[in-house]
């Protein structure tokens, strides 16, 4: 899967647009919610077949966590 795809995929979790997010983005600047967290659970599981604990997601800090746990 590309960075691309990947990028909207995270978009569609945090329902912001694509170019509003960078490698660089803090998650703090976004609205990381329980149902967030939820989401990003749910979507390593279906479109990674990976499971993910919510402290681990809670512990990450910028997108490029986010890309490099989907790669992993």
């Amino acid at each position: 899967m590309t960075n691309e795809k990947k990028m909207e995929l995270l978009a569609d979790i945090f329902d912001v647009e694509v170019d509003e997010l960078t490698s660089e983005t803090e998650l703090g600047s976004l609205d990381m919610d329980s149902v967030t967290v939820l989401s990003f659970i749910a979507m390593m599981d279906e479109e990674f077949g990976k499971e993910i604990k919510g402290s681990e997601v809670r512990s990450l800090k910028t997108i490029q966590d986010m890309l490099d746990i989907m790669k992993e």
